[in-house]
């Protein structure tokens, strides 16, 4: 084993252990800095994740690192250090437990950088039940609030549900098989690509995937957990839940099983056009900023899965290059909701009347997140979107269900339109009267995570070059 590989992750897990237990000797009116600290120890870490790239495997192949591993760790670690800045700016509404908090973030992340490494079925899942047991407590966090007991008992009972569908799949593969490592797998998958037992569990364990992307027809979770979660657990499971789910998504489609994959174009292409209608459709009538958020990420969800849809390097480094611009589009939006709503009861789109009075840095970057979610130029949205559409418009000679599967993606862009510009209406041009016009203070961090936000909305957007090459560079490890 080469435990090198791994000291990335063994470095997480220890600062997870080292924030749960500074609480027991660090001040109480202290605590809340310890987001801080953890912050600016995850930012070295990515320094160190940048200078130390070296490839191979551990666990007699169940880890690889690679460059697709690599270029999801740093993703993983950049939303890590955005959320924890965020959770700083939310201190203040948990009655109990912050450094609890903090540690449970960084476990999180911890079970995200073993994702990107997944290279086994059996670390597959452990991977992935480390980042669901976390955030069932994440979710739930803070206790005195119905809503979040409420969202936290939904996503434990779907999350259990759904880990139960996997762990089953992985246990008809095995019994088929008997292969579990991706790369043993992918030699002898053709062979059994007329088992239907083969096939039942590989469906069973993209079922469990779905589940984690929020694609559907397993999506009815998200809109009620990310409105009664925490707003910084929000951010992470729409972020960093999220993109586990692909990166596991491309490794077992790409890696495990690319001469079964090769012909499920045609569902794919159907989940991912309904997955877009869906959440484009479900968000029009939303008031609740964080469930229009959530409606929002089921869209998002469909526009990635282009990319997979597509079975192509270009539709793959499309959905690496989606995925970086959302990181900054969505931990802006959410950033800016946590500073306006978190001491409110609800989290009501006319709350942000006024806004651009109140804070026309908040209101700008707010502006920004959803400008770049609808796909207008020239933020991160667009050119994103651009090159998901370019990838399945080029598979359309194979298969013309990919021309109905870019309208269907188009058609949703324009139904997003109206919700996304309804928030740019509602902070600058409500007609509700504004509850409370008093200027929002910002603090050091919030300013920087905001400006953090902006220049990367724009700078992948305007300067897409550098993020298309570490994208196709990175997913030239996965087969096709």
């Amino acid at each position: 084993m080469n435990a090198s590989l791994i000291s990335l992750e063994i470095w997480v897990v220890a600062l997870g252990l080292v924030l749960m237990l500074a609480d027991f000797w660090m001040p109480a009116e202290r605590k809340r800095f310890l987001g801080y600290a953890a912050a600016a120890a995850l930012a070295v870490l990515l320094v160190m994740n940048l200078g130390h790239c070296a490839t191979g495997t551990a666990f007699n192949g169940m880890f690889v690192q690679d460059g697709l591993a690599v270029f999801f760790k740093c993703f993983f670690i950049i939303a890590a250090i955005l959320v924890l800045f965020m959770a700083v700016e939310f201190s203040d509404n948990l009655t109990a437990g912050i450094s609890e908090y903090y540690s449970l973030v960084v476990f999180a992340l911890s079970g995200m950088l073993f994702a990107a490494s997944a290279n086994n079925f059996a670390m597959l899942f452990v991977s992935i039940e480390l980042i669901t047991v976390t955030f069932y407590v994440l979710t739930s966090f803070q206790r005195g609030r119905l809503v979040s007991l409420e969202a936290g008992v939904k996503y434990l009972i779907l999350g259990a549900l759904s880990s139960a569908f996997m762990v089953y799949g992985i246990a008809l593969v095995w019994g088929t098989t008997g292969k579990l490592n991706f790369n043993e797998l992918a030699l002898v998958a053709g062979q059994f690509a007329g088992n239907k037992i083969f096939l039942l569990g590989m469906v069973l364990v993209l079922v469990g995937l779905g589940f984690k992307i929020a694609a559907f027809p397993f999506q009815i979770w998200a809109p009620d957990v990310y409105q009664g979660a925490p707003t910084p657990t929000t951010a992470f499971l729409a972020v960093g839940s999220k993109a586990a789910g692909f990166v596991l998504l491309l490794r077992v489609l790409f890696t495990a099983i690319p001469s079964v994959s090769a012909h499920w174009a045609n569902p794919l292409i159907i989940i991912s056009g309904i997955t877009i209608l869906y959440g484009n459709l479900c968000a029009l009538p939303q008031r609740n900023l964080k469930r229009l958020m959530g409606y929002s990420s089921i869209a998002h969800a469909g526009y990635l899965l282009l990319g997979v849809a597509a079975l192509s390097m270009n539709g793959q480094a499309a959905m690496l290059y989606y995925l970086s611009g959302y990181l900054f589009t969505v931990l802006g939006a959410f950033t800016v909701i946590c500073l306006v709503m978190r001491h409110l009861d609800n989290e009501d789109i006319s709350a942000l009347a006024g806004l651009h009075q109140r804070s026309p840095l908040l209101a700008t970057t707010l502006t920004l997140a959803m400008v770049s979610l609808a796909g207008i130029p020239p933020l991160a949205g667009f050119f994103g979107k651009f090159l998901l559409l370019k990838a399945v418009l080029e598979q359309g000679a194979t298969n013309p269900g990919y021309y109905c599967l870019a309208f269907t993606a188009l058609a949703g862009v324009v139904i997003s339109l109206y919700y996304y510009f309804g928030v740019i209406r509602a902070i600058y041009w409500s007609k509700d009267t504004p509850v409370d016009l008093s200027p929002i203070l910002l603090s050091g961090p919030a300013k920087v995570t905001l400006a953090i936000c902006i220049a990367g909305m724009f700078w992948i957007g305007l300067f897409p070059n550098t993020m298309v090459s570490l994208a196709t560079e990175a997913v030239k490890t996965l087969g096709i």
